[in-house]
C-alpha cells in the first residue's frame, strides 16, 4: 500500500528576542560580525504549502494575529522570503516547474527585529519539504535556511542559541525553564539595514571603537540556563539599541513605562522597533500585558524558549501559543 502525498502541510515556526546582541564593526564586505543570544518565542508565524494546479510559485498573506499586524507592503512575489525558500528547495532538490501555493498567516510583527521574515523562510522550507517528499535532513534545511537569511536557522531549531559569524554559527543553549516576556509591537516597522547604518554612524561621530565579538556574555548564559529572570533583567544588551532609539524616540518612553509598570528589564529586540519586556512569571507577565493594553499599546505575553519549526496540525485552528 502506498501513501499519497499530502495536498497541504502547515507548519510554524517562532519569532525570537535577541537577549544579546553584541556588534562588531562594519567590515570590508558590508557585514557586521554579531555575537548574539537567541530565544524562540511562542508567537509563531505560520505557513501552508499547498499543492497547486498550474506551474509556479504563488504567496499570499493573512494578517490575523493575537497583534495587530498591518499586511501592507508585505512583497508577495518572487522576492518574498517564502517563495524564495521554495525555489530553493526545488532547485536543490531538481523539481522542474515547482506547483505550491503559500499562504502566510502573519502574527509575528513585520519588520519589528523578531525574524518574523525568517520564520517564514523556515516554515516554508520544512512545508515544502514534506509536500514534495523531497526528504531533506535538518542540517540540509539548515544550510539552504543560511543561504535566505542569517535567522533563517535559529528559527528551523528554535529554543535558545548562540549565533556567531553574520548570526547563523549557531551553538544550542540548554535553556529548559522558560522565562516570560511581553512583546508591545510598534505600529510601523524598522529597516535593518538602516539601524545597522545609523548604528555605524553613531559609533563614527562619537569615535568610539569596536571589537569584533567572538563569544556570547557568559552571565547572559548561566542565567538563560537557570531560568533566572532577576539575574537575566541585570545583563541583557543590545547594541542596536541605541541606533534603533535614535530613529525612533518615542520606543524609549514605551521602555520606561513598562519598567514602571513592573517589567524586570526592558529591551528592544534585534534591530527593532518590537520592545520585549522581561517579567517575574508568568503571573506578572499577564498583568503587564493587561496594564500596557490598558495605556493603548499593542501588547502581549509570551514565553521562551519555544519549539522551532514543526508541523501544525491542519485541523487545528491557528493559534500562536
Amino acid at each position: 500500500m502506498t501513501t499519497s502525498a499530502p495536498q497541504a502541510v502547515r507548519v510554524r515556526a517562532p519569532g525570537k528576542i535577541n537577549v544579546s546582541l553584541k556588534v562588531g564593526p562594519l567590515r570590508a564586505d558590508g557585514y557586521h560580525a554579531v555575537a548574539s543570544v537567541y530565544l524562540a518565542v511562542s508567537l509563531f508565524e505560520e505557513v501552508t504549502a499547498s499543492a497547486a494546479a498550474q506551474p509556479g510559485i504563488t504567496v499570499r498573506v493573512d494578517a490575523g494575529g493575537p497583534l495587530r499586524i498591518p499586511a501592507d507592503g508585505i512583497p508577495l512575489g518572487p522576492d518574498n522570503l517564502v517563495a524564495r525558500a521554495a525555489a530553493a528547495l526545488a532547485g536543490h532538490a531538481g523539481i522542474q516547474d515547482p506547483a505550491v501555493d503559500l499562504v502566510i498567516t502573519k502574527h509575528v510583527p513585520v519588520a519589528g527585529g523578531m525574524g518574523g521574515g525568517s520564520a517564514d523562510a523556515a516554515a516554508a522550507l520544512l512545508a515544502c519539504n514534506e509536500l514534495w517528499g523531497t526528504g531533506l535532513s535538518a542540517a540540509d534545511l539548515a544550510l539552504l535556511g543560511a543561504g535566505l537569511g542569517a535567522d533563517v536557522p535559529f528559527a528551523l531549531a528554535g529554543g535558545a542559541a548562540v549565533g556567531l559569524g553574520v548570526g547563523d554559527e549557531l551553538t544550542p543553549v540548554a535553556a529548559a525553564a522558560p522565562l516570560h516576556w511581553v512583546l508591545v509591537a510598534a505600529d510601523t516597522g524598522l529597516s535593518t539595514p538602516a539601524v545597522y547604518r545609523r548604528l555605524d554612524a553613531l559609533r563614527t561621530s562619537s569615535g568610539a571603537g569596536t571589537e569584533e565579538p567572538e563569544t556570547a556574555d557568559p552571565a547572559v548564559l548561566a542565567a538563560l540556563t537557570a531560568g533566572n529572570a532577576a539575574a537575566l533583567a541585570g545583563v541583557i544588551h543590545n547594541d542596536l539599541q541605541p541606533a534603533a532609539l535614535s530613529l525612533a524616540p518615542a520606543l524609549d518612553n514605551v521602555l520606561q513605562r513598562g519598567k514602571e509598570l513592573g517589567a524586570l528589564a526592558g529591551i528592544v529586540s534585534g534591530s527593532g522597533p518590537t520592545l520585549a519586556f522581561l517579567a517575574a512569571d508568568a503571573d506578572a507577565a499577564a498583568r503587564l500585558q493587561d496594564a500596557l493594553r490598558a495605556e493603548g499599546h499593542n501588547a502581549l505575553a509570551v514565553y521562551g524558549p519555544a519549539a522551532g519549526a514543526e508541523p501544525a496540525d491542519p485541523a487545528a485552528p491557528a493559534d500562536h501559543t
